[in-house]
């Protein structure tokens, strides 16, 4: 519980930062956001070669998986299409329903929705004493296969919104060998895992991406650039180690804290909206979510609580699947696929990258937040449902044995 209410605190630290940044920054603003954008994407990719590094299948057992990838899915995709419905037809006014630049716009922003925070969850659980349970050894497979699908997907939304131009070739092939070589060599390369390697493989990761958007910026300018996101890249990295568990304080401890200085760095990336005349700014704003004017406090956490609301009903699609379990095994199930954290965050952080903003990226942005302060209420009601089912299913083992 700690943990999750201190990844809330230093979002909303960041929060608080980027608000007064550009007043203290003052000609250094530019500097300081790029130092700071950096560090956030070294983050991120850290973060990402860990939940790489969890993936761990039975390739020869592959067609096991379908259902649960299904499952994971589509546990991902209903969040996102709720929120994004609701982002369209709620927070925007009607002459732009039709408009394909709006559905593309908030179909990306709203992705933040979709996926589960395994780290936070499985640090949870098993701390919980739930780490044997049915319910622990499920949630690992979904919210493993739900981050990989947000990753997946991000691609064509992005796409969407660069357009059709020759360098979406160059980034779908890169995409393609990327998950050809994850899959090829999953597990299969004995390296150093422990976090200053990690650490070095998400420099070395952020900095091959880097290059390749400032050698094809150079050459083609801004609108030509080849701009590959960390995610996938760093999660194959993570993919195709053979995974070592290091469970040592000193591990734990700088994950810990590279999570919460991911957090911040989120938060500090937000855009200024306080004090903004967003009336006189929006007739500048070339996105049409960024145009859209400022609402009041009390209207915007209505919204927080509506969004959150539509995002966990989402997420209980598992509870219609693994019929063989016990009802409240597969809620609890459900339920543990409620919590938000790192990989939500970092697509919060892309979208701003196209300049993507107004109330939607207010309202994501403390929606993640209300679920972090959540989380620990949602993990105590998995726990208490685990633990209700594994007593019943001893209790019949028993009464078999006595028979």
């Amino acid at each position: 519980m700690k943990k999750v209410l201190l990844f809330s605190f230093f979002l909303v630290s960041g929060l608080v930062v980027s608000q007064i940044l550009p007043s203290l920054a003052g000609d250094n603003y530019s500097l300081v956001k790029t130092v700071s954008n950096t560090f956030l994407f070294v983050c991120l990719s850290f973060i990402m070669i860990n939940v790489g590094r969890e993936f761990e299948i039975d390739k020869t057992r592959w067609k096991s998986y379908t259902e649960d990838y299904f499952i994971a899915m589509a546990t991902a995709a209903f969040p996102w299409i709720f929120v994004a419905l609701y982002y369209m037809f709620i927070l925007l006014p009607e002459m732009y329903w039709g408009q394909w630049d709006a559905w593309k716009e908030n179909l990306l922003l709203s992705r933040f929705a979709a996926p589960t925070s395994a780290g936070i969850l499985f640090t949870m659980l098993a701390a919980a004493g739930l780490k044997a349970s049915w319910v622990y050894k499920k949630v690992q497979v979904l919210a493993i296969f739900d981050d990989l699908d947000t990753i997946l997907l991000m691609i064509p939304l992005q796409i969407m919104m660069i357009g059709l131009r020759w360098q979406l070739g160059v980034i779908i092939l890169v995409v393609v060998l990327l998950l050809i070589l994850g899959w090829k060599k999953m597990g299969s390369y004995n390296v150093r895992q422990d976090w200053k390697a990690i650490l070095t493989y998400a420099v070395v990761t952020f900095a091959i991406t880097q290059i390749i958007y400032l050698v094809s910026k150079k050459m083609y300018g801004e609108d030509g650039s080849i701009h590959i996101e960390v995610l996938l890249p760093a999660f194959v990295v993570g993919m195709i180690m053979r995974h070592k568990h290091i469970d040592t304080k000193v591990e734990h401890r700088v994950a810990d804290l590279i999570s919460y200085l991911f957090m911040f760095l989120v938060g500090v990336s937000m855009p200024v909206f306080l004090g903004i005349d967003f009336a006189g700014q929006s007739s500048e704003v070339a996105t049409i979510t960024g145009a859209q004017p400022m609402m009041s406090w009390p209207m915007i956490i209505l919204h927080v609580v509506v969004v959150s609301f539509l995002s966990n009903i989402g997420k209980l699609f598992p509870i219609f699947f693994y019929r063989e379990r016990r009802k409240r095994e597969r809620l609890a199930l459900s339920i543990g696929m409620f919590t938000r954290g790192e990989v939500g965050a970092g697509v919060i952080f892309i979208a701003l990258g196209y300049n993507l903003g107004g109330p939607a990226l207010i309202i994501s942005v403390l929606t993640i937040v209300f679920n972090l302060i959540l989380t620990g209420i949602f993990v105590v009601w998995v726990e208490k449902l685990t633990r209700s089912a594994y007593k019943l299913e001893q209790a019949e083992k028993a009464e078999a044995v006595g028979c």
